[in-house]
């Protein structure tokens, strides 16, 4: 096998564009401290535009050596498989596409990051979902992995952009006790984006529910509303 089509190969090439600093940087940005969601994470210091740059250029990486890369001990290299199981999906028939997904739902373990989850669920996931059956996305939201959760909501975005919302809302309502900030975020974010395309939608689920919503997801959810109504929700009086 020649080494251009190798994980290591590709592991290679994303050190020639590493940087001490960024990496510094990165480990605090994803909080990889004791305890905390990304701890023990390893990174080169990539930016993502050279990521996306490197994963065209392994666009052709086989099956078995994406799932390989995807396992890698850097961060940045999960997320380069990541992307080119987003380009080869899109560029993919049928075929091609059930691999990939059935790739994805079998390592969601190396899908462990909140970047990782949404640089590739709605991209991959959602728009093999949008005309199949959907209960996948009740059982990631039922996981006790904080990935596996985030995947079912940000699957979800895909539908969104396409105009169908119920996906959202009913995720959102399995994940509205949810204790992780990462998912009141990701939760609010997608409520954010339906009321972007139709707010009599979004604020009729929060009228139901923005009671029982985390602070920070009920935030995120109302930020773009004008302020009059948004301190309404975070007073109680609508």
């Amino acid at each position: 096998m020649s080494l251009v089509t190798t994980s290591r190969s590709v592991v290679r090439a994303l050190k020639q564009s590493a940087s001490i600093k960024d990496a510094t940087a990165a480990s605090r940005f994803i909080k990889t401290g004791k305890g905390q969601y990304g701890e023990g994470d390893s990174f080169l210091g990539i930016r993502m535009p050279v990521l996306r740059q490197r994963a065209n250029e392994f666009k052709d990486l086989s099956r078995s050596e994406t799932s390989n890369l995807l396992k890698s001990k850097f961060h940045e290299a999960r997320i380069t498989a990541l992307l080119i199981m987003v380009l080869q999906f899109q560029h993919g028939d049928e075929k091609v596409q059930a691999r990939i997904v059935q790739l994805y739902l079998n390592n969601t373990l190396y899908v462990n990051g909140w970047d990782l989850v949404d640089c590739s669920a709605h991209l991959i996931l959602g728009p093999w979902l949008m005309r199949r059956d959907k209960g996948i996305l009740s059982t990631l939201a039922r996981s006790e992995s904080l990935w596996e959760r985030r995947i079912a909501i940000m699957s979800t975005f895909h539908f969104i952009r396409q105009q169908h919302f119920s996906p959202t809302l009913k995720i959102a309502r399995l994940l509205l006790k949810d204790n992780e900030d990462l998912i009141h975020k990701a939760v609010g974010w997608m409520l954010r984006e339906v009321g972007n395309r139709d707010r009599n939608t979004e604020e009729e689920f929060l009228r139901k529910y923005y009671r029982n919503m985390p602070r920070t997801m009920l935030r995120y959810a109302i930020e773009k509303f004008p302020e009059a109504r948004r301190q309404q929700y975070l007073n109680g009086t609508v």
